[in-house]
C-alpha cells in the first residue's frame, strides 16, 4: 500500500457522504513543537515539555529545527476541525506514554481509553514500524518517538488555540474506507 492510500480512501468515503476534507496545516503547528509556540496555556506547554522529556527528546536539536509547518491529515474547513486517520504506526508504546501524560483536563476528540487499549495491543508490532529511522530531536531510531510527540502536540495545542479538539480515527488495518464507516456517525454528528 502506498503512502497516503489509507487517508485518500478515508477522504473519498467522506466526500461521498458530503463531508469535504482539505489538507491540514496551520502556522502554530510547526517543526519546533512546543518551542515554536507562544501565547498559549502554560499548562499545555508544561505537559508537552514533560512528554518530550519522557520520549527522550533532545531540546537543543528541537530548538534548531526550522519553523516548517507540521502538516496533518485533514481539516474540515467549515467547522475548523482537524481529523487524523491513525494507522498502526501510531499505536506504539511511545504513544501510550504520551496519552498517560495528558493533563486530566485535556479535551480530546477521540476515546482516549480505546487508544490506550490499541497501543497495548498493537505496540509489539507497531514499535518496530520505522524504528530504524532517525528523527531530528529524537536521534537514531527516534521516528516512532517523534510521531508520538507530534500526535500529542496536535492533540493538546489545537484546543488551546481555540479550535475544536482533533478527531482521531483509528485505522490500524490501513483500510481508510472501513475506518470512515466506523466513524461515520460520530463525524456526521460533530461536523
Amino acid at each position: 500500500m502506498a503512502v497516503r492510500d489509507c487517508q485518500n480512501a478515508f477522504a473519498k468515503a467522506a466526500a461521498a457522504d458530503g463531508i469535504v476534507l482539505v489538507p491540514a496545516s496551520v502556522p502554530w503547528l510547526n517543526g519546533r513543537g512546543h518551542l515554536g509556540l507562544s501565547g498559549i496555556d502554560p499548562g499545555v506547554i508544561a505537559a508537552l515539555v514533560a512528554i518530550f522529556a519522557a520520549l527522550e527528546g533532545r531540546p537543543d536539536e528541537l530548538a534548531g529545527k526550522p519553523m516548517r509547518l507540521l502538516s496533518g491529515d485533514f481539516l474540515h474547513a467549515s467547522s475548523g476541525t482537524f481529523i487524523e486517520v491513525d494507522e498502526r504506526q501510531h499505536f506504539t508504546s511511545h504513544r501510550l506514554v504520551t496519552l498517560d501524560l495528558y493533563p486530566n483536563a485535556a479535551t480530546v476528540g477521540f476515546d482516549i481509553e480505546q487508544y490506550r487499549a490499541f497501543c497495548r495491543e498493537l505496540s509489539p508490532k507497531a514499535d518496530r514500524d520505522f524504528a530504524h529511522k532517525a528523527a531530528a530531536a529524537f536521534g537514531p531510531g527516534g521516528r516512532p518517538r517523534q510521531r508520538a510527540y507530534n500526535d500529542a502536540l496536535r492533540d493538546l495545542v489545537t484546543p488551546a488555540m481555540g479550535r475544536p479538539p482533533i478527531i482521531r480515527v483509528a485505522a490500524p488495518d490501513r483500510d481508510g474506507a472501513a475506518a470512515y464507516e466506523r466513524a461515520r456517525e460520530q463525524l456526521k454528528a460533530l461536523l
